[in-house]
């Protein structure tokens, strides 16, 4: 049991270290007391203790911006927690996906934060968005922009015209909305690839 072997300093804390299940970024670095880490594993929502305010806190409590607990990991000193989980949102309380420097974060992220500013545009009330003009259009409209994009895609490739990078941007753009649409996301993507790598 990872929670037997646990060495909290002198004032019974441990620092506690969020990566994301998905991108591997690290996210954020926390504390926890006992409590805290039992709140963690019962409810499988990353809960600390706040230095600041001395009391337990759960990250997002008020943001909604929750993290949850896919894996919990302890370093061979056992002072150190890993916690491996999934953001519902941005993690730093600036509104950022980290709380480090987002310039660092990997492409995989990035393509988890477009896939935020398309909700945002979706759920919007700007008049003049094209993504929320195209989603009300609906699935077939949006469905055929991708086959649009992906036929400009490949000519660009046959024709080395200069312009694939730009025309796979597009398409990677569309399909994003056309996941969105369909209440699905590139991890859902993702998740299909890690099973097929594993059966063939």
């Amino acid at each position: 049991m990872i929670e037997n072997n646990i060495k909290y300093d002198s004032n019974g804390l441990v620092p506690v270290v969020i990566q994301d299940s998905s991108s591997l970024d690290v996210l954020m670095l926390g504390y926890m007391n006992t409590e805290a880490y039992k709140l963690t594993v019962e409810t499988g929502i990353v809960t600390f203790f706040s230095r600041s305010k001395k009391r337990i806190w759960v990250k997002g409590e008020t943001s909604n911006n929750k993290l949850l607990v896919d894996n919990i990991y302890l370093d061979c000193d056992g002072d150190t927690i890993l916690i491996s989980a999934s953001p519902l949102g941005p993690t730093c309380h600036k509104g950022t996906v980290t709380c480090f420097n987002d310039e660092n974060m990997t492409n995989k992220t990035f393509l988890y934060q477009l896939e935020n500013i398309i909700d945002e545009r979706i759920k919007g009330d700007s008049t003049n968005s094209y993504v929320k003009e195209l989603n009300q259009k609906g699935v077939k409209e949006i469905a055929k922009k991708v086959t649009e994009e992906a036929g400009e895609t490949s000519i660009s490739a046959v024709t080395n015209d200069g312009r694939l990078v730009d025309e796979s941007a597009d398409l990677l753009f569309h399909l994003a909305v056309l996941l969105k649409n369909q209440s699905l996301t590139f991890n859902d993507v993702i998740d299909e690839l890690k099973k097929r790598n594993v059966s063939q």
